[in-house]
């Protein structure tokens, strides 16, 4: 895999920046994951895994087509439920099992506009950006759904040194230029792209969760990450959705 994403294949819808995020991945049977992907997509295999991300990040700066970031609402905490999947056409990416969020407008705005299963939550992330030279510092972040026992949890991840030559694997996990969605009974690949991530090595400290289990993979993260990663963040566009 190519570290660089390709120009979009369609004119640009959106652009936004991902910050401070940390990558904890387990490797998991595509047997388990195939049930959970739109139809017209299958399990993206790496080593003859499939692999479950848990991804907490801030989101920053989003904005539409090539214009200004929206005020207030282009600014938030995230954190995903991810897995990996691969269309007839060839076209990879990541299937959202869940997305939780800190702003209730871009929740219902998602949710109607792209299909993806966003869900209002209450969310922290300690300390707001590393500085250039996080290594040995710890990245807090809390989570946890609105409502009656809503799913959530609690990460902490231990900055390490740069990745000077990313693993395949570790391009398989990060560098994903494409989303597979279902709208109205119809399953679209959103194409995105980005340039290569900054990539560091981590460690899991805590890993606390309900997200995954509550996505549909129960017991999954009582076991420590298979992968662990952290990078400062990349700028990202995306282009207009495409017919699977």
């Amino acid at each position: 895999m190519n570290p660089q994403g390709p120009p979009l294949p369609t004119r640009q819808v959106m652009s936004q920046w991902w910050r401070d995020i940390s990558f904890l991945h387990w490797r998991v049977d595509p047997d388990l994951v195939a049930p959970l992907l739109p139809a017209g997509t299958r399990p993206d295999v790496h080593d003859g895994s499939s692999w479950v991300g848990l991804i907490p990040f801030r989101m920053v700066d989003a904005a539409l087509g090539h214009g200004r970031p929206v005020p207030c609402l282009g600014t938030f905490l995230e954190t995903n439920v991810r897995l990996y999947s691969v269309d007839d056409a060839g076209r990879r990416g990541v299937v959202f099992r869940s997305l939780e969020a800190d702003r209730l407008p871009v929740v219902a705005a998602a949710r109607l506009g792209f299909g993806v299963p966003y869900q209002w939550a209450r969310l922290q992330v300690d300390p707001v950006g590393l500085g250039p030279d996080p290594q040995g510092r710890t990245i807090a972040y809390r989570s946890r759904r609105r409502g009656r026992a809503g799913a959530g949890g609690r990460i902490d991840v231990e900055v390490g040194g740069p990745v000077a030559e990313p693993s395949p694997l570790d391009l398989f996990l990060t560098a994903r230029f494409g989303l597979h969605t279902r709208v109205a009974g119809r399953t679209l690949w959103v194409p995105n792209s980005h340039g290569p991530w900054p990539l560091r090595s981590a460690r899991a400290v805590v890993v606390e969760d309900t997200l995954v289990a509550a996505a549909g993979l129960p017991g999954l993260t009582d076991s420590p990450p298979d992968s662990v990663l952290f990078s400062s963040g990349v700028r990202t566009v995306f282009g207009l959705p495409q017919r699977v």
